[in-house]
């Protein structure tokens, strides 16, 4: 799609724009600075008059979309935020302007405000267009690869807090049409535009669709097993059902040596070397098996280190969640190389190998059903939280040994299947996000005409 529709044709006649990353414009183009085409933050003064009771739209910067779009849910009154927020107004070009939301593309038109007026999150640039320049044009300037490169380039502060300035946006040099054309090629980015995005959604329909594929892939496996003519009976456990027939039920804490144990507490400043560390965010993965190339590294003296060791076949769970899914996800350890140690927002099992393959036991505990009765079982006040006892009286459906490594053996390469089919799609969603950027960087800058293609 990509490399057949860039083919558009070049404009007539070209300039010298004066501006080394432009180069040349179309000759009837002009080089403007965004100062002299908008007014850039305007203040609030000049809704003074306005009631306090008012009611406003307000947006904090998780309202905010990446290229383009807001989230109108919150409003307050005018009293409330006159004061230490942003102020737009419906039409106004809002661009984020703190790191890594600016380089991410955060930014939108401003419409349907409530009363026509918004506050929100104070890490906006608005930009409120002169009647020379058409809103949807300036939007598609700011999402542009040149406004956003550019412009990170010159963000200052340090770390995380790094801001681009309000000069560089004044100062910012585009080639702009006149406003007919202006318009144009907006309604031309408008309509390719949301073309992409309907293939990039369909895309990741079918990401989801295949992690859908395997959950109940999992979930079947793990619980009815892989033979579908095999004998079954009643488990006598209700979540569980049926299982094959020559399969034992049994609960967790007979299944795993030692009990379970919480990990190591550390402060942030023990953080950053030394021993490798599984911590709560190495829980959630998708193949359930810790990347210990991503583990970060924490301070732990000998005794630390003996009693916090991970071993390889170890199983960690979360215990506690703000969100009801992530109580007792779990994942495994395999192929420990160097010392590791877990911190106490986990909680390790350590299944008894010969009873229990752990991977398999990972999976259990991931499935649907499983994760289903660990959240009947967790406490539900501000947190969802297991207790250690009720995690160790989960049921579990155990086929013999044998059985349950010819059952991983399958679901691994079903695994396997799947990422390089994701890998794919993931790849071509990436190869449409560059073309989108692409086709817009090109139809603001004049590199193409398409003033042809819009009836």
């Amino acid at each position: 799609m990509g490399k057949a529709k860039m083919k558009h044709l070049a404009y007539p006649a070209y300039k010298p724009s004066g501006v080394a990353w432009l180069g040349e414009i179309p000759e009837h183009w002009d080089p403007v600075r965004l100062r002299y085409r908008a007014k850039i933050n305007p203040i609030r003064s000049e809704i003074n008059g306005l009631p306090g009771t008012l009611d406003v739209s307000f947006v904090p910067m998780e309202s905010v979309h990446e290229y383009g779009g807001l989230s109108l849910d919150q409003s307050r009154p005018l009293a409330e935020v006159s004061t230490g927020y942003t102020y737009f107004l419906d039409g106004d070009v809002l661009a984020a302007k703190i790191t890594p939301c600016f380089e991410n593309g955060k930014g939108a038109i401003a419409h349907d405000l409530m009363n026509g007026i918004g506050f929100g999150t104070t890490e906006l640039h608005v930009l409120r267009p002169h009647p020379s320049m058409d809103r949807h044009f300036l939007f598609y300037v700011t999402i542009s690869h040149a406004f956003r490169h550019l412009g990170a380039a010159e963000m200052y502060g340090a770390g995380g807090q790094k801001r681009v300035p309000e000069i560089f946006i004044r100062d910012f040099r585009q080639s702009i049409p006149p406003l007919k054309e202006q318009r144009t090629v907006a309604s031309f980015l408008d309509r390719e535009t949301a073309r992409i995005d309907t293939l990039i959604e369909k895309k990741q329909r079918q990401i989801e669709l295949l992690q859908e594929k395997r959950s109940a892939l999992i979930s079947h496996a793990v619980i009815k097993g892989l033979n579908p003519n095999v004998e079954m009976r009643d488990s006598e456990v209700a979540w569980i059902g049926e299982v094959p027939h020559h399969w034992q039920v049994k609960r967790l804490k007979y299944l795993i040596r030692e009990g379970l144990s919480n990990g190591l507490f550390k402060k942030k400043e023990f953080f950053g070397s030394g021993t490798k560390l599984v911590n709560v965010f190495d829980v959630y993965r998708e193949d359930f098996i810790v990347d210990h190339d991503s583990l970060d590294r924490v301070e732990a003296d000998e005794v630390e280190q003996r009693k916090y060791a991970v071993q390889s076949g170890d199983i960690f769970f979360v215990r506690s969640s703000l969100k009801l899914e992530g109580v007792g996800r779990s994942v495994c350890a395999l192929n420990v190389k160097e010392p590791t140690v877990f911190e106490c927002h986990i909680v390790r099992a350590r299944p008894d190998s010969r009873m229990i393959n752990p991977s398999f036991l990972v999976h259990f505990l991931n499935s649907i059903p499983a994760i289903n009765r660990l959240i009947s079982l967790s406490n539900l006040v501000t947190m969802a939280t297991i207790d250690q006892d009720k995690f160790k009286s989960l049921e579990v459906p155990l086929p013999p040994r044998e059985e349950q490594d010819k059952i991983m053996a399958v679901l691994d390469r079903e695994g396997e299947k799947t990422k390089l089919l994701e890998r794919r799609i993931i790849d071509s969603i990436k190869t449409l996000s560059e073309y989108r950027r692409a086709l817009i960087s090109a139809a603001v800058t004049g590199k193409m005409d398409v003033r042809k293609e819009v009836s």
